[in-house]
């Protein structure tokens, strides 16, 4: 009992009672807890229902299946977001975030399908997104294209140049500044690293075509492939450089001549301290400071990765490694050794391997000259590699292309091997150019005598490929005429740059030539005669080709008309650039010329823009001589309004510029401007009509173009508003031509027989020459000139005609109305500048011959002329012709009801006459 006993007494079970609690053991955990809510008030809030596709599954929903692990739920995915963004396109600002890294995240999936839906989806998205939107996501898309163009599997990759297409079409610039890693993957594409066995150290590592069997395509094609989104990645690389320039013909450095738009000034503004002209000593537009510091440009701070192939450093690498690579496919397309020396035929996948082998190199070329020592690098380059490349590009050149596609009729194209493409649209030509561009810039005048022997072939290729008659296009016509100029300045004596200007001249004149073809043949030349221009300064042997091409330019520009305005700015400036440098052929073409091209009616200057105009009327202060009939043209052009009143002030300006009157202090061209043929233009001018137009008015009869007066034989033609304004404008040009003639008496006398001689005695004239030959006389007039008595009556005769035309207009008449207060001004000067001349129009007021309804307005002029003040003292001295009409006027009004136009014609009478207030009344009086 005592050992049993004792152990039951050390595990005893306690006994639970009903309704008792269980007490708590000792080491029992307290696991009681709080809470208390937190309110995200805008967190909670609910955006309503998502837009959905066809489905029914908004974008988080199919954001969600890109991560499935079923190829068709990804793919369905994929054309599910397609579908649903191209019907909300707001979805995309939305979730760009998520949308970027979802599509970018299967650029590497192993299913094709999905694949290709993906790149779908970018191409749509491309055309959404602008570049500013997508760039802080563009890192991991570049990350991602990098991972697909290094993938271990070829399907990736070939997949990988897709995504790079649809990038560099979209987004050139923010690919372009990742350059360093995407260059690598493009070697990786088609080559592996090797250990030289030459080298012990491991330190450098050369590079091998690499062969893959397990391709879908050949080793060649898939060469090509990637070779041609590398020549578009080069591309946007050289395109993206801050120093633009054209491929073919680019400004040379050392050319300081380019020719630049000029400032325009306007000297009254600059009379007037409201337009200020800074000057830079030998700058032009843009100053240049000679300094010898130079300050640090943004990239030279960054590091050599970042900086792509902007450093120098980079750009060497990356052509040690691509040219070895490039020079070994284009061995593998190259022609065999065997084949025949003249026209080596190539296959089309040949030749489209080797063009994209010499575009690389040309564009690597093209950066090596964005870089500030040049020479250095031209150097380099030469030492390096021309050798090999004389060796394998130079071997078989120049190279065509094997036509195997069979034509039912043969077109006259194809016959010229020039013209001849395949069906894949190859260019054999341009790769003939491309290779050519790239050896003339390893020439240079220093090495000619070494490179002559493959200088000759590429000269020799270029004449007879500027000879043949072929149809080129732009194109090819740049990389051309690069490689021409190119050519010029490795050799710059006339015994061999006068065939390759003959050539190209050849090339010139063949008819129907594309407008880009024309335009680049037209830079060609006027950068070849500029050139020529600073060397024959010293050196005076002009190219006769040259000399011919110029004289044509002006018959061109004749010919041309309105057919095609952009052509005609470029050859107006060309013939500018000469004309200003007293070209002595074009000159003289240009005078010959000069009829047709300022024919009032169907020359180039009235049928060009204004701003063509501008530079054809500043061309003619450059002529040699200007006749009396080239004068009555331009008189024409400046008065029938098809060119701006401020372009013919400018042609009147050149004109009087070019007078004897100008006051030139030392003798200009002699005889350029007869004075009889200057005062004929100025008077035709003036006058605003020909011969023949006045003479077709004085059949005009009536309402609403004629207003007539009982009073004076003259009826005046109502112009319209436009014209009269044109007119007025010019009119004042001329007046203050006519101020400057030294003898203002017998400037006056020639103005006055031309009005005796050709105005008096019609009985038709337009408002606007009627209010010219006032204002002239105004102009004119002073103590010393004798007026003739019929010029008097004739005046009087007008005055009284615009005076009412201009209180019989009509308020509503708004056209008519502004020209008010022109031809005001202009009768009343003209009347208060000559007394007999308001004695005479009084004289002719004889109201017995007039109907009673022109009473009120001879009334109304009557107080118009009393009341103002310059005229105060003349109408005193005709008190008793002024009191006699008065009278008349009451006569016919006898035994009537007094009207009040009456009643204010007596008071005013009585106020400013009978009374002979002393002193002066206002100066102008509101009619």
């Amino acid at each position: 009992m005592t050992k049993k006993r004792k152990r039951q007494e050390d595990f005893q079970k306690v006994k639970l009672k009903v309704g008792k609690k269980k007490p708590k053991l000792e080491n029992a955990t307290d696991t009681t807890f709080k809470t208390k809510a937190i309110q995200i008030p805008e967190q909670l809030k609910e955006d309503g229902v998502l837009p959905t596709q066809n489905r029914k599954l908004n974008i988080k929903d199919l954001l969600s299946q890109m991560h499935h692990y079923s190829p068709g739920v990804k793919h369905n995915a994929l054309l599910g977001l397609k579908e649903l963004l191209s019907q909300y396109p707001f979805v995309i600002d939305a979730h760009l975030s998520s949308i970027i890294s979802e599509v970018a995240a299967v650029f590497t999936d192993k299913d094709s399908s999905v694949r290709g839906a993906a790149v779908h989806l970018l191409q749509f998205l491309a055309s959404k997104i602008r570049a500013e939107q997508i760039a802080p996501f563009f890192p991991l898309v570049s990350a991602h294209l990098s991972s697909a163009m290094t993938h271990i599997s070829e399907g990736i990759q070939e997949d990988s140049l897709k995504v790079l297409d649809v990038l560099l079409e979209a987004y050139p610039a923010l690919l372009t500044d990742r350059s360093v890693i995407l260059l690598k993957n493009f070697v990786e594409l088609i080559s592996h690293q090797q250990l030289s066995k030459r080298l012990k150290s491991r330190d450098k590592l050369s590079w091998m075509l690499s062969v893959n069997p397990n391709r879908r395509v050949t080793s060649q094609q898939w060469r090509l492939n990637v070779l041609t989104r590398l020549k578009k990645f080069l591309q946007a690389v050289v395109d993206g450089s801050s120093d633009t320039e054209d491929e073919g013909l680019q400004e040379q450095k050392d050319n300081s001549h380019s020719v630049r738009n000029p400032i325009c000034i306007s000297w009254k503004l600059h009379a007037n301290n409201q337009q200020h002209i800074q000057l830079f000593e030998s700058g032009g537009l843009r100053p240049k400071i000679n300094s010898s510091f130079r300050l640090r440009s943004l990239t030279s701070v960054m590091d050599s990765a970042e900086k792509g192939l902007s450093s120098a450093e980079n750009l060497k690498g990356f052509i040690e490694i691509i040219i070895p690579l490039l020079i070994e496919c284009w061995i593998e397309a190259s022609p065999a050794q065997s084949a025949p020396i003249l026209g080596n035929l190539l296959e089309s996948e040949s030749q489209q391997l080797m063009q994209q082998v010499l575009s690389i190199i040309h564009l690597l070329w093209k950066l090596t000259k964005r870089h500030d020592e040049t020479y250095k690098m031209e150097l380099w380059l030469r030492m390096n590699y021309l050798v090999d490349f004389k060796h394998h590009f130079m071997r078989h050149f120049p190279y065509s292309l094997q036509d195997t596609v069979k034509h039912k009729k043969k077109d006259p194209c194809k016959s010229n091997r020039n013209c001849m493409k395949s069906s894949n649209n190859i260019d054999h030509l341009l790769l003939n150019l491309t290779l050519c561009d790239i050896m003339v810039s390893l020439a240079s005048t220093s090495t000619l005598q070494t490179d002559s022997g493959w200088l000759d072939m590429i000269r020799k290729f270029v004449t007879d490929t500027l000879q043949d008659g072929s149809k080129l296009n732009s194109k090819q016509v740049n990389r051309l005429l690069g490689v021409t100029w190119r050519l010029m300045q490795i050799q710059q004596n006339k015994v061999a740059t006068e065939p390759l200007i003959k050539a190209v001249y050849t090339l010139y004149q063949q008819r129907n030539l594309l407008f880009p073809v024309r335009t680049l043949l037209l830079k060609f030349f006027s950068r070849v005669y500029q050139k020529e221009d600073l060397r024959t300064q010293r050196i005076r042997s002009r190219s006769k080709v040259l000399s011919r091409w110029l004289a044509g330019l002006p018959q061109q520009l004749a010919l041309l008309g309105l057919r095609n305005p952009e052509l005609s700015n470029q050859l107006i400036d060309i013939i500018h650039s000469a004309a200003s440098r007293s070209n002595k052929e074009l000159l003289q073409s240009l005078q010959a010329t000069a009829a047709r091209i300022y024919d009032p009616l169907e020359g180039t200057l009235v049928l060009l823009p204004a701003e063509a105009q501008r530079r054809l009327v500043q061309l003619v202060y450059f002529l040699p001589c200007l006749p009396a009939s080239l004068l009555a043209c331009l008189s024409r052009c400046c008065i029938m309004g098809r060119m701006s009143s401020d372009l013919a002030a400018t042609l009147i300006g050149i004109l009087h510029m070019r007078s004897s009157f100008a006051g030139w202090k030392c003798q200009v061209q002699d005889n350029s401007v007869n004075d009889v043929d200057y005062f004929s233009f100025l008077f035709s001018t003036l006058i605003g009509f020909s011969r023949e137009e006045l003479t077709s008015l004085q059949g005009i009869r009536g309402k609403p173009h004629i207003s007539q007066t009982q009073l004076s034989p003259i009826r005046l033609y109502l112009t319209d508003l436009d014209q009269f304004l044109h007119h007025w404008a010019v009119t004042e040009v001329i007046c203050h031509s006519l101020s400057t003639i030294p003898s203002q008496s017998q400037c006056f006398d020639i103005l006055q027989t031309g009005i005796c001689k050709y105005l008096v005695g019609l009985v038709v004239i337009p408002d606007s020459t009627a209010g010219s030959v006032l204002c002239a006389i105004n102009k004119l007039l002073d103590q010393a000139c004798i007026i003739s008595e019929n010029l008097h009556r004739f005046l009087a005769s007008c005055c009284y005609s615009l005076l009412y035309f201009l209180l019989t207009i009509d308020r509503e008449d708004a056209e008519h109305l502004q020209k008010r207060d022109m031809l005001w001004r202009s009768c009343i000067s003209a009347l208060a500048l000559l007394p007999r001349l308001l004695r005479l129009m009084l004289q002719s007021l004889q109201v017995s011959r007039i109907c009673r309804e022109e009473l009120p307005v001879v009334a109304q002029l009557l107080r118009l002329l009393m009341q103002h003040g310059q005229l105060r003292s003349h109408m005193i001295t005709n008190e008793f012709l002024v009191q006699q009409i008065i009278k008349d006027i009451m006569t016919l009004k006898s035994g009537e009801v007094q009207e009040q136009w009456l009643t204010d014609l007596h008071y005013c009478f009585n106020i400013y006459l009978a009374s002979h207030p002393q002193t002066p009344g206002p100066i102008n009086t509101v009619y």
